[in-house]
C-alpha cells in the first residue's frame, strides 16, 4: 500500500471512530440520564452513585479487564460456551478484537461506550433538571406526545447547551488513541 492510501484508511477509520465515540456516549448517556431522572424512578441516588463509581476506576485498568475478558479463551466467551452447551451446541470461540475488523471496530466503539456514558449522564443530568418545568407542563396541557416533548423541548434544549461540549467530545475522541490501543494492541 502506498502511504497515501494508508493515510486515507487511518484516517477514516479516525473520523468514523470519532462520530461514533461521540455520538453514541452523548445519545445513550442522555437517554440513561433521562431514565435516571424520571418522576416516579426509585433508589435515583443509588443509580447515580453506580455511574459514578464506574469513573472512579482508571480507564486503563477498565480497558485492560475489558481485552482480557473478551480474548478468545476470556470470560465472555466461556460464557458463551456455556450458554451454548445448555442448548446442545459446542464450544464458542468469538475472536472479538482480532480477525474481523468490523468486529473489532464495533466492539471497541461498545466498549466506548461503557466507559464514556457514566461522564454524559452526570453532565446531562444537571443540565435535564434545569429545564423550565413550565415548558413541559405547557406541552401536556396543548396535548403533545412524549416524544414531541423531547424533539420539542429536550432535545433542542440539551444540543443547546451541549453544543461546545460535543465539541469538544468529537476533537478529544480523534485524539483517544489509548481506547483503540489497550482494547486491541
Amino acid at each position: 500500500k502506498s502511504y497515501s492510501a494508508a493515510f486515507g484508511e487511518i484516517l477514516t477509520w479516525t473520523l468514523i471512530w470519532a462520530f461514533f465515540a461521540t455520538f453514541t456516549n452523548y445519545f445513550l448517556g442522555m437517554l440513561v440520564a433521562m431514565m435516571i431522572n424520571k418522576k416516579g424512578i426509585k433508589l435515583k441516588s443509588l443509580w447515580r452513585t453506580l455511574f459514578v463509581i464506574t469513573i472512579a476506576v482508571p480507564q486503563f485498568v477498565s480497558l485492560l479487564l475489558m481485552n482480557q475478558m473478551l480474548a478468545t479463551n476470556g470470560a465472555i466467551n466461556v460464557l458463551l460456551s456455556d450458554i451454548s452447551r445448555l442448548f446442545g451446541g459446542g464450544v464458542v470461540e468469538i475472536n472479538f478484537l482480532g480477525k474481523s475488523e468490523l468486529l473489532a471496530r464495533t466492539t471497541v466503539v461498545i466498549i466506548n461506550c461503557w466507559v464514556g456514558i457514566p461522564y454524559t449522564i452526570l453532565s446531562m443530568s444537571g443540565i435535564l433538571m434545569n429545564i423550565p418545568a413550565d415548558l413541559y407542563e405547557s406541552a401536556r396541557i396543548d396535548g403533545a406526545s412524549p416524544f414531541k416533548t423531547f424533539t420539542a423541548i429536550t432535545l433542542p434544549y440539551m444540543i443547546f447547551v451541549t453544543t461546545p461540549q460535543l465539541i469538544t467530545q468529537f476533537v478529544g475522541n480523534i485524539n483517544n488513541f489509548n481506547v483503540i490501543y489497550l482494547l486491541t494492541q
